[in-house]
């Protein structure tokens, strides 16, 4: 067989291209990894900021009321209108738009979006809707990419790979295994040698510059846990089902929530965005604990400090404070909110366990951990990525069987019901507002 010099330069070619973006991933991830940090270092101060200011209020009787409702709904209207007046696509989670762009759908937002996406996010978490850092970090970083891809006018098929792997899940959580798997089995659904090289090129500086800034602990702490009994075995397995079934409940309710908010088109969108801010800080005023990303609730969930009948209430406010923050269309995930009510729900169903068979030694702790995974994989269908996140960010592989069990009843329970992944259906919300930009 003739040897063809074409193939050589060819393979060349690709092995230079595949250096160039390993190396501007790189570049990339430093940079998604010091935005995401300072992002949610902004975050924790906004929440101590918010926490002062309640406390300060709650000795002015009325006028203390009035400031907390006044400046919950003023910082939500103002990162609404950011949104609307600048970049329409920072609004909600973002990765619904991130995973359009990847599919060629709708083409990339200009970098204004970062901006708007950093500053409108630290407004409406900083204000205690129910929201995630981890949606915004994501786009974020996608958007860092696609500006560094336009700098350097690279094809649209490498510009692809670029913004997949500059997706800054890793840096939300300090989960840096999560973060890669997440760009592989949600944003790209499948296995590409070039995404996973850049992916883990970004993730090689994202994460040593992030724990600069944040240090290298996981997220949450939780006690030494017990490998679990077979007998155990299909308890878990029936909190995989709760977890599916409040999966379908929870999409359903967001969309909902979304459409209701929709049918008041005539009222301003930063009115709308204000009266659900106010709303919230009225929750904040009586229960401050209860608002904001959650990740106080998570932990005091993972260590079982919370007695079942609070618990039960809080899980039920969550639950539709999630869904109404989302409705604000302010920047915000959903990501740490689920982990929440995984957590929540976990914990619930674990005491339930202990009381009813205790001769099993349960552990209420490892339901809620388990509840976690659960939880997530059932809303967003993305089983590995909710694994592993959850054993990063809690530093604990004893109970990796059993989430795999849980996973899959997660998982099984709503594709069975027809219900679809969160993410595809707000794609298919951001698919319709792209066509209604493009007919003002």
């Amino acid at each position: 067989m003739d040897h063809n010099p074409n193939d050589d330069r060819q393979a060349a070619d690709e092995r230079r291209s595949l250096l160039g973006l390993a190396a501007m991933a790189l570049i990339i991830g430093a940079a998604t990894g010091c935005v995401g940090a300072i992002f949610r270092l902004l975050l924790a101060h906004a929440d101590r900021l918010r926490d002062a200011m309640i406390a300060w209020a709650h000795g002015h009787a009325i006028w203390g009321f009035l400031t907390v409702l006044g400046a919950c709904g003023v910082a939500t209207l103002v990162a609404a209108w950011m949104v609307r007046q600048f970049s329409p696509h920072a609004s909600g989670s973002g990765i619904p738009h991130v995973e359009a762009v990847l599919r060629e759908e709708i083409p990339p937002a200009p970098f204004r979006l970062v901006p708007v996406k950093f500053f409108g996010g630290i407004l409406a978490l900083g204000s205690g809707l129910a929201l995630g850092r981890e949606g915004p970090t994501v786009q974020m970083g996608a958007g860092i990419a696609v500006f560094a891809a336009r700098v350097c006018r690279l094809c649209w098929a490498d510009s692809r790979v670029l913004l997949a792997a500059g997706a800054g899940l890793a840096t939300a959580f300090n989960a840096p295994i999560a973060g890669l798997v997440f760009v592989l089995e949600e944003l790209v659904q499948k296995f590409e040698h070039r995404v996973a090289i850049a992916a883990l090129a970004a993730l090689a500086t994202a994460i040593p510059v992030a724990r600069l800034l944040l240090g290298d602990a996981p997220d949450f702490h939780i006690g030494p846990l017990s490998y679990p009994s077979a007998e155990s075995a299909p308890l878990f397995l029936t909190l995989g089902g709760i977890a599916g079934l409040l999966a379908v409940a929870y999409n359903r309710t967001l969309l909902a929530t979304i459409a209701v908010r929709d049918r008041f088109g005539g009222l301003p969108i930063e009115l709308r965005a204000g009266l659900i801010g106010a709303s919230v800080g009225m929750l904040a005023w009586f229960a401050p604990e209860l608002v904001g990303g959650g990740d106080q609730i998570t932990q005091r969930a993972l260590i079982g400090h919370e007695s079942v009948g609070i618990l039960g209430g809080a899980f039920l406010i969550r639950f539709g404070l999630g869904a109404l923050s989302y409705a604000a269309g302010t920047p915000g995930g959903l990501f740490a909110p689920l982990l929440v009510l995984g957590a929540q729900s976990g914990l619930l169903f674990g005491a339930a366990c202990r009381l009813a068979f205790p001769a099993l030694s349960i552990q209420p702790e490892a339901f809620a951990l388990v509840g976690m995974a659960a939880l997530f994989t059932g809303v967003v269908r993305a089983p590995v990525t909710g694994i592993v996140l959850v054993a990063e960010m809690t530093g604990n592989v004893t109970m990796l069987l059993p989430m795999l069990g849980a996973c899959f009843m997660a998982m099984l329970l709503p594709t069975l019901l027809g219900n679809a992944p969160i993410y595809d259906s707000l794609r298919e919300h951001t698919l319709r507002l792209e066509r209604q930009i493009r007919q003002r």
